[in-house]
């Protein structure tokens, strides 16, 4: 499909998910509103001396059909890419387009992300660089390391031909999945997209952040009291795991085929702070939740809901509430969904935006858990917290993810 034109309007037709608080929107409502976590203790980390968190957040489990993912299927994926796979046939099948000829008409593209590929794969050629010997090494060990096997193996499964775009960007790589799949559509050059991201759970990441001093390690023993987004008592993020794939859609092509349309992609943002790998920077923040608003064509004054990074870490919490705050004022409601199933990294634009749709569509907004004492540094906004969440009826939310290398992403959805 050649490019031009005016811009296409681009929709929502199916979402798949792997998440560690169910997968799918009965599961995760249920969850939601319980008012309880899904961090836990993990035991296996207790063997890493030096390691200080232990605490994480598996995604819940999953189920493969054993005649789709076969060993032959199956033998270039790890982990992350197993839950990529298995989320993008889950959107495929609400969008109804498995197996549809259209996938494999160069139509179909692909844009996905994580931090890394399967860590376990990662320690394979470690162990040969520090033992001299390629034993364990063998054809698929690579691409399951590589950044990025889950777009490819997404890409390879379901016989995708259009372009593939790889966003390894840490925690933002689901959003800019979503938004390089967005402008992808919009500008002319597919009709649909597979977009979003995947992250297996692994040591190793809580490693990367540890070392940071970012990880929560007071609640070792009470994981349902941790994480702890914006509260004046937080003490670091905790670590989660999954996948989740959006079917983008050109609007007219979804009208024509009488697909259900879940939602409307109607503003993305992104820029860099350009100032620091790890602080992040409230002013650049800001300027990408304007972009955003510019994209969509919206004032500030459309969006009443704004899903929050919010990771419970000091300085990042600081810099999110008080950009939000500079962009909205003290109006706007604003809830973390890390404060349920942590920090999925590179799942966690995708996770985050699916459920703020959800709750956009139910006209509940789940609160911020462990939110008692708002850090008086942090922004002057509308935290939800406490039991029973907010009933809140808005056609238009705003899903915001922050990641390492001062990358900064914003979206905007609107119901259709």
């Amino acid at each position: 499909m050649s490019g031009g034109g005016s811009a296409k309007r681009v929709v929502v037709t199916g979402i798949g998910a792997i998440s560690p608080l169910g997968h799918d929107w009965a599961a995760v409502l249920a969850h939601l509103r319980s008012g309880r976590n899904a961090v836990q203790h993990i035991a296996e980390w207790d063997q890493y001396e030096g390691l200080n968190t232990r605490v994480g957040v598996p995604a819940a489990p999953f189920e493969l059909d054993a005649k789709r993912y076969n060993r032959k299927a199956t033998r270039s994926m790890g982990r992350v890419a197993l839950m990529a796979v298995r989320a993008s046939e889950m959107a495929l099948t609400q969008a109804g387009l498995l197996d549809d000829p259209l996938l494999k008409s160069g139509e179909v593209g692909i844009s996905y992300g994580s931090s890394s590929g399967t860590p376990k794969s990662i320690g394979d050629f470690g162990r040969m660089l520090n033992e001299k010997s390629t034993e364990g090494i063998n054809a698929t060990t690579y691409i399951k390391m590589m950044s990025h096997t889950a777009a490819v193996n997404v890409g390879v499964h379901f016989g995708l031909t259009g372009r593939v775009i790889t966003t390894s960007s840490a925690c933002t790589s689901g959003s800019q999945g979503l938004g390089y799949a967005y402008e992808a559509i919009r500008d002319g050059r597919q009709v649909a997209m597979l977009a979003g991201g995947a992250e297996e759970l692994d040591a190793t990441q809580a490693a990367v952040f540890d070392t940071l001093f970012a990880t929560s390690v007071k609640h070792n023993a009470s994981p349902e009291l941790t994480p702890r987004p914006f509260d004046a008592a937080r003490d670091g993020l905790v670590l989660g795991e999954g996948a989740c794939t959006f079917v983008l859609e050109e609007y007219e092509h979804a009208k024509a085929r009488g697909a259900t349309i879940l939602a409307e992609l109607i503003g993305y943002g992104t820029n860099s702070d350009g100032c620091h790998v790890t602080q992040p920077n409230a002013p650049t923040m800001a300027q990408a939740m304007r972009l955003a608003l510019k994209d969509a064509g919206l004032p500030a004054s459309e969006i009443a809901y704004v899903n929050a990074h919010g990771t419970a870490t000091e300085h990042g919490d600081v810099a999110e509430s008080q950009a939000t705050h500079e962009v909205f004022g003290p109006r706007v409601a604003i809830s973390s969904l890390k404060s349920y199933m942590g920090h999925t990294l590179g799942a966690c634009g995708a996770l985050e935006a699916w459920m703020s749709i959800e709750m956009m569509n139910t006209g509940w907004f789940a609160p911020t858990l462990n939110l008692e004492t708002v850090d008086p540094r942090c922004g002057d906004i509308d935290y939800i917290r406490g039991i029973g969440g907010r009933e809140l009826q808005t056609g238009v939310v705003m899903s915001n993810n922050f990641a390492f290398g001062g990358i900064n992403t914003s979206l905007i959805f609107r119901r259709v």
